[in-house]
Order: structure tokens, then sequence, then C-alpha cells
């Protein structure tokens, strides 16, 4: 088993998808022409977005807007340099929420909320 995609549940596709290209420098892997899905090029495992009411189990989700609490979960960028890469996303309009710190093991580790509430870690290799 391998782990395919995640799936961010939007209100807006285009909107997003847009914002993690000027934000995270992210490409996009495919967009449906109606564009309530589209993935973005992570490595392995695509970042996903489809439409709130994309699917049929809509019902089952809470949606992520940015004035209530994160849902419980993130998505973790890894990258080279994690105070520039904080500094673009705050500047393509990422609400910053915890600024890049070393973590004692080494890792370098920031916070920001995206254009819907979501909390990305945006962060440096873990190296043992």
């Amino acid at each position: 088993m391998v782990l395919g995609y995640v799936i961010l549940y939007v209100p807006d596709v285009p909107a997003s998808v847009a914002f993690y290209e000027r934000a995270f420098g992210l490409a996009r892997r495919f967009v449906h022409e109606s564009g309530a899905y589209a993935e973005l090029e992570t490595g392995a495992t695509a970042l996903a977005f489809a439409g709130e009411t994309f699917t049929p189990t809509a019902h089952l989700i809470a949606p992520s807007r940015p004035e209530a609490k994160a849902p419980a979960m993130e998505v973790g960028l890894v990258v080279e340099d994690v105070p520039a890469a904080y500094a673009r996303a705050v500047a393509e309009g990422a609400a910053g929420v915890v600024a890049p710190v070393t973590k004692p093991w080494g890792q370098v580790v920031s916070y920001v909320r995206d254009r819907d509430g979501f909390l990305v870690e945006l962060c440096s290799k873990v190296t043992p």
C-alpha cells in the first residue's frame, strides 16, 4: 500500500491551487476541466484539492475556514530554506502562525495557515 494523495476540501479549487503555486512554488500535476478537482506535484504523493461538494462523502466533512480553528491535521512541506519559504508564504497571503525555529534535534520548523485555514508546516529534513 502507498499513499497516493492527500485531498484538501476547499470552497474554490482554482483559487486554492493558485495560492499554493504562488505561496509554496508547487506545480500543477492535474486540473480537471470542471475546476472541481486538482493535484499539485509534491513528489511521490500528490497534494490534491476538491470542491467541498465534489464527493458523495461531502456530508462527512467539516469545512475548513480561516476564522475557525485549524482541522486536526497539517500539510508538511520539506524545504531547503525554511525562513525564505515562510517569508514567501506570508508575503503571498498565508497567515503566519509560528516563525521558523530550530528544534533540539536540529530540524527547522515553521507554521502558516493557508487561505482556507489549513495548517501548513514548512520544515527542513530531519537528519538522523
